[in-house]
């Protein structure tokens, strides 16, 4: 089910109502109706919420996410917009899922990010449970065709590649997606060593996950790490990158359904989105799990909030001279 997005969301502070330089985000959003969103002519990305957290019931999570679209959307509202005319972002609504129907979500979402894509803007998805990312997929493969090569980049914890036999959940996509779709490629950056079962690690061997564990993901690791995902990013015609914020240290994002007492910092994720987000392979990018009602003084929320920053104007081209690596 589609919602509209009330403009009193975008609200904040205004400290010029004609110059461009003073600007925030809710000077610059633009409401479009899916259905009404038109071709761009420069840069655009599109908001797209995914107001569900049916993945994270299944999956024995806390529950609470399913209220991060709209909380980002206000914590995104008074930043301030770093880009000049060229650039536009557009807020397309909300998908919800209803009466538990999951699968019926995902379908959705995937067709808003293929008719994203079909105008030449870039989808940012705003999760949702991480069951976000299988419908941010399906819209991707949609998009680039069944015979691409898709490379899935995943900031996360955990693997998600539990058994989907009794039902799809939070916990079961890249499993889904790697042993359906022999075209796509999976890596995963902040892999909690005892955040993981055993057969998690084995299950992700099988299946040819590249993964590489958070206590490696150190300051002076970061060039070498840089570097193999610059390798991975080559080998494959397309990118997608999803964030799963329980990547995060808990003691920064304490509002998620499972915190992480070992996790990066913000530093460290934001450093990765920057660097993948403006490579002109990557077509798209999600943030999950960021759960408002489990979350301490809105620390998490804005986190990502500026987490989302990061994405957009690296995808406009507002980190051109502070990529990681470069564009081919």
């Amino acid at each position: 089910m589609r919602q509209h997005i009330s403009p009193d969301l975008w609200t904040g502070r205004t400290d010029h109502t004609e110059r461009r330089s003073s600007f925030r985000y809710h000077q610059i959003v633009e409401l479009i109706d899916l259905e009404k969103l038109e071709p761009s002519p420069g840069k655009a990305c599109a908001l797209i919420g995914f107001q569900c957290e049916e993945g994270v019931r299944r999956n024995q999570g806390r529950l609470g996410a399913a209220k991060a679209p709209n909380a980002i959307r206000q914590a995104l509202a008074s930043l301030p917009w770093k880009l000049q005319e060229g650039s536009t972002l557009i807020d397309t609504g909300n998908i919800m899922c209803q009466n538990d129907e999951l699968e019926k979500a995902q379908e959705e979402l995937g067709s808003a990010v293929s008719s994203i894509f079909s105008k030449s803007v870039t989808p940012i998805i705003l999760g949702g449970g991480h069951e976000t990312l299988y419908g941010h997929y399906l819209g991707v493969r949609k998009h680039i065709g069944k015979e691409a090569t898709l490379g899935i980049i995943n900031i996360d914890a955990h693997f998600d590649l539990r058994s989907y036999e009794v039902q799809p959940s939070s916990g079961t996509m890249f499993k889904q997606i790697l042993e359906q779709d022999e075209n796509s490629h999976y890596f995963v950056l902040g892999i909690q060593r005892f955040g993981n079962t055993q057969e998690l690690f084995d299950t992700a061997d099988e299946l040819g996950a590249h993964y590489i564990y958070e206590e490696d993901m150190t300051e002076s690791s970061m060039n070498e790490i840089l570097s193999e995902l610059n390798e991975f990013i080559e080998k494959h015609d397309h990118i997608m990158l999803t964030l799963c914020t329980d990547v995060l240290n808990a003691a920064f994002a304490p509002g998620v359904s499972a915190p992480s007492p070992f996790g990066l910092t913000p530093m460290t994720v934001r450093t990765l989105i920057r660097a993948v987000a403006s490579h002109q392979k990557t077509l798209s990018f999600d943030i999950c799990e960021v759960n408002p009602a489990l979350d301490e003084n809105g620390r998490t929320v804005k986190l990502g909030a500026y987490l989302t920053n990061e994405a957009i104007m690296a995808f406009l081209g507002g980190h051109q001279d502070d990529a990681n690596f470069e564009s081919s």
